[in-house]
């Protein structure tokens, strides 16, 4: 084209418009977040959707505390991509975010401020005020990100209403029999000075004493008998630990019933080992000449009893499940203190008898049982295992001992290693039975059964954690905390027989003045007042819940209050981390209160790594911090590279890909930028012409965003972004950039003004833009919302407020659809016959090129049904079509053109010059200029 300007005679339809090439979203994007709040874009919404059939998507409350980090952009923008996509697609989709507040990281945080040594009510104060300062930290950068929502009213947990909501929901679930009290192992962190959720834990290889141990059989004739076999000397039965603090807690040693053990002599004496272990134990022993006197089932083991290898006192062999042949001997050493399976089996074969418990939640030893260790008293569990290796290996029954690296639970906070610590706490039990008379792991398994999962490999995460979990401790030792706000007897411990009564007489305290007012309640006036019968006997509870009881609470404190919002919800969205998490937690309550899931379904992201797919750390130096990608390339860029990445695996970021993602984005702007500016004289009121005035490839065009639509509205409803973003980008720079839109810039710039075969072109091209705004609303919010604004519509109104555009029916046959297939593809081919003579300096442009098609069958039909048009469907200057007898003989030829070139639309043409007033143009110029102007019909 040439830059005549556009007062010239020959002048063009040039295209214009205010929408920039370059975006500069870094900077621009503040304004219209501006824009939107001083327009109440998210309240307008609501307005609009109102009484319409509601989408709940339940935010999963990140930890108010520390600025938002890669991972949160990722959780924030996906829900945000859904929210308004289903918005979109006519569903009422509030977006109502939370923030977790209670709990240790902030009580760390202020005591690292303001030191330890304040008072409890004051400490709570600060920890409360720090959660506050946090939120809205957090707030300002997650609405940075375009996540619309009702960020004015957010929930918090440590609202006074979510608090006593919050109590309330632990009381259905007493109510409902889950709830209890014991002693039994926990994971104890002796840094928090709490037990902790299964979810607080996380798995770092430790390097660890691991030893093996005889216990002596204290009755040969016993043993004798269990294995059909006179017993003589000494015998023991070995057991292999890499725990050794934990044998002063030994209340058994435990066998399987239907394993084979053999009673094998060696220079140690009679061992009875486990067979599928026998051999490589004994050669851990260094023992060689050895022989199997007899075999028994692990069955005939029971009630044997044993003396301990260093206290003065005999433990019994008992039977369990969980002895497997993985490692050790087949014998386990049990200690009900220290280990689940342990409680489990020793629950099993004596239920009245009470852990052992000699550790003290400080990490170090108090007892003095122990005459003959009495000097453990005091030590930490490390030094207990310098002392306790030596008094075995003074006793004689160190059969061998070494360091093994394994994988052992540490404190997420602390990164220290934990310790399995029975201590008094309340459970939730996964065995109990409530009032439906079904235990909560068959309502929890049913639960998983229902939900659907996005993707569905997070069914066998969930079902497998449910199926295997212990019971649930929910009480923790904190200051910062919802409090259980129950009574217990003094003597008995049993809860009041009014606990329903006083727990919501607390819960309506807490409702005025938050948890402070458990904490600072009279106990004893509190019970003088609401249950005054027998009040002298009771106490109040100091324990306060698990922070992820409050967070999986909320589906009862938040979803069941809010108008809003509905129970249960359509869909919860976080990290894979959450199976173990907030997942299971929302799950765990939902079942114990309502005996089901809160939530329809799950969708489950993965981690963000570096581009070499190595975990974030700041000591690497390789965090991609969301705030330094806004910064630098805008919102925009981030969100879609959360949208074109497949989420449902590691989402790998670096400089590197992100440069790719904007260059991507470009593609779409500049695809988005020359819709527009070839719209800015069309005023659709008046020019838009009806689909049966269009020419054939607008109506084709239309037909391919319509299949583009149909398919991106079934990947949303997938959840399956990155589909819809491939389609997007795709269709940008192939289906209109590479075909339509480069077929379109002659008819739209060289025809009249104001001529039908313009209007029709800008017709489809205006259709086609307020679908494609659409469609990229949900993912390219700030550039969808500049297209809205650019295209002159309502400008307190937003593209988030419309449904999915109802692009009219293009009306082609299937015969027609067809034919453009066919001739796409032969274009394709006509483009590298081309491409050869330019590269042999024959030709220049492709308008240079005259084509001459020898085709037989359907392509001769779809080339033909173009007629004179074909010449501009292919971008050349002449185009003919010849029939040939058969697919065989097809071919297609390309030579220069002989002819001048026209000046104004660098069409090759013999008829330039034609007319002595216009020497420099063709002749369909001078029609278009000063006559009735060229008819076309297709193309």
């Amino acid at each position: 084209m040439t830059d005549q300007d556009k007062d010239s005679k020959y002048a063009l339809n040039l295209p214009e418009t205010s929408f920039p090439m370059r975006g500069d979203l870094a900077k621009r994007e503040p304004a219209w977040l501006t824009s939107w709040q001083e327009r109440k874009v998210y309240a307008r919404i609501r307005a609009k959707r109102k009484g319409a059939k509601k989408f709940i998507l339940h935010d999963g409350p990140p930890y108010a505390n520390g600025d938002i980090h890669i991972g949160h952009a990722v959780n924030k923008i996906l829900k945000d991509i859904i929210i308004k996509a289903k918005t979109m697609d006519g569903f009422d989709a509030p977006y109502v975010p939370g923030w977790d507040c209670h709990g240790l990281p902030i009580e760390l945080v202020v005591e690292k401020t303001h030191g330890k040594n304040i008072d409890p009510a004051k400490f709570r104060e600060l920890c409360r005020a720090y959660a506050a300062e946090q939120v809205e930290k957090q707030k300002k950068d997650f609405i940075r990100l375009g996540v619309l929502g009702d960020w004015d009213h957010p929930y918090l947990t440590m609202d006074y209403h979510t608090e006593a909501d919050i109590m309330r929901a632990l009381g259905e679930i007493y109510k409902n029999g889950y709830l209890y009290q014991g002693s039994k192992p926990v994971h104890w962190c002796v840094d928090c000075g709490s037990a902790l959720a299964e979810a607080e834990v996380e798995y770092e290889d430790v390097n660890s004493p691991a030893i093996d141990v005889g216990f002596k059989v204290v009755d040969n004739a016993a043993l004798g008998k269990a294995f059909n076999t006179t017993v003589s000397g000494d015998a023991y039965a070995v057991i292999w630990t890499t725990t050794p603090w934990t044998l002063p807690a030994n209340q058994a040693v435990s066998v399987n019933a239907e394993l084979e053990y053999d009673l094998i002599q060696t220079s140690k004496g009679l061992l009875i080992l486990v067979r599928d272990l026998a051999e490589k134990t004994l050669a851990r022993y260094a023992e060689e000449n050895t022989s199997v006197l007899a075999s028994c089932k692990g069955a005939a083991l029971r009630g044997l009893l044993l003396q301990h290898p260093f206290d003065n006192r005999q433990v019994p062999v008992i039977t369990g499940d969980h002895v497997t042949t993985d490692a050790g001997t087949g014998l386990v050493h049990t200690a009900a203190a220290h280990g689940n399976d342990d409680w489990l089996v020793m629950r099993a074969n004596f239920p009245n008898e009470k852990p052992r418990v000699l550790i003290g939640g400080d990490g170090k030893f108090f007892t003095s049982e122990l005459v003959e260790l009495a000097d453990i008293r005091g030590l930490s569990r490390q030094d207990a295992n310098k002392v306790i290796l030596a008094k075995l290996q003074e006793n004689g029954v160190l059969f061998a001992s070494a360091r093994l690296n394994h994988s052992f639970p540490h404190c997420w906070r602390h990164k220290t290693p934990l310790m399995q610590l029975a201590t008094h706490q309340w459970f939730i039990g996964m065995h109990s039975v409530g009032k439906d008379s079904k235990a909560l792991r068959e309502h929890a398994n049913a639960a998983v059964d229902a939900t659907q999962f996005f993707p569905s490999w997070g069914r066998a995460r969930l079902e497998a954690m449910i199926k295997n979990r212990p019971d649930w401790c929910v009480s923790r030792q904190r200051n910062w905390g919802v409090p259980m706000p129950l009574f217990v007897h003094k003597e008995t411990g049993e809860p009041h027989p009014k606990t329903a009564e006083l727990l919501e007489q607390a819960a309506l305290l807490t409702e005025q003045s938050g948890v402070e007012a458990w904490f600072s309640l009279d106990g004893a006036a509190f019970l003088a007042k609401h249950a005054p019968e027998n009040a002298d006997l009771y106490k109040k509870v100091s324990d306060t819940l698990d922070v992820w009881f409050d967070s999986g609470a909320t589906h009862a404190a938040v979803l069941k209050r809010r108008p809003e919002l509905a129970h249960p919800a359509d869909l919860y969205l976080e990290g894979s981390d959450q199976h173990r998490g907030w997942f299971q937690s929302s799950l765990l309550t939902g079942c114990a209160i309502d005996g089901r899931a809160p939530y329809k379904a799950l969708l489950t992201h993965g981690f963000v790594v570096d581009g070499a797919g190595h975990k974030m750390s700041k000591s690497k130096g390789n965090v991609v911090a969301p705030q330094k990608v806004m910064d630098t390339y805008g919102a925009d860029i981030l969100r879609l590279w959360v949208a074109s990445t497949d989420y449902s695996g590691e989402l790998t970021i670096s400089d590197e890909i992100l440069k790719r993602v904007a260059d991507g984005y470009r593609r779409i702007r500049n695809t988005l930028r020359f819709l527009l500016s070839n719209l800015a004289d069309f005023d659709a009121s008046k020019d838009l012409l009806p689909i049966d005035q269009w020419l054939e490839i607008d109506r084709y065009a239309l037909h391919l965003t319509q299949s583009l639509q149909t398919a991106i509205l079934a990947d949303y409803d997938k959840y399956e972004f990155h589909l819809a973003v491939q389609k997007f980008v795709g269709f940008c720079s192939e289906g209109l950039g590479g075909f339509y839109l480069d077929i379109l810039k002659d008819r739209l710039y060289t025809s009249g003004e104001h001529s039908a075969a313009r209007r029709a072109a800008q017709s489809a091209l205006y259709h086609i833009t307020h679908a494609m705004m659409r469609l990229m609303a949900p993912i390219l919010s700030f550039t969808a919302d500049e297209i809205w604004q650019t295209l002159g519509l309502d400008k307190v109104a937003t593209v988030f407020e419309e449904d999915w555009y109802a692009l009219p029916e293009h009306g082609l046959s299937a015969s027609q659809v067809q034919h453009w297939q066919t001739i796409i593809a032969l274009r394709a081919q006509a483009a590298k016959e081309i491409e050869v003579l330019r590269g042999e300096g024959k030709v220049g442009s492709s308008l240079q090129a005259e084509l001459e098609f020898h085709v037989a069958g359907d392509a001769f039909d779809a080339l033909s049904s173009l007629q004179d048009d074909l010449r501009f469907a292919m971008i050349t200057s002449s185009a003919t079509t010849h029939k040939v007898a058969d697919a065989a003989a097809q071919k297609i030829l390309v030579k220069p053109s002989a002819h001048k070139k026209c000046d104004r639309c660098w069409h090759y043409r013999a008829d330039v010059g034609s007319d002595v007033a216009h020497p420099t143009i063709c002749g369909r110029c001078v029609s278009n200029l000063f006559g009735k102007g060229e008819v076309r019909r297709y193309a």
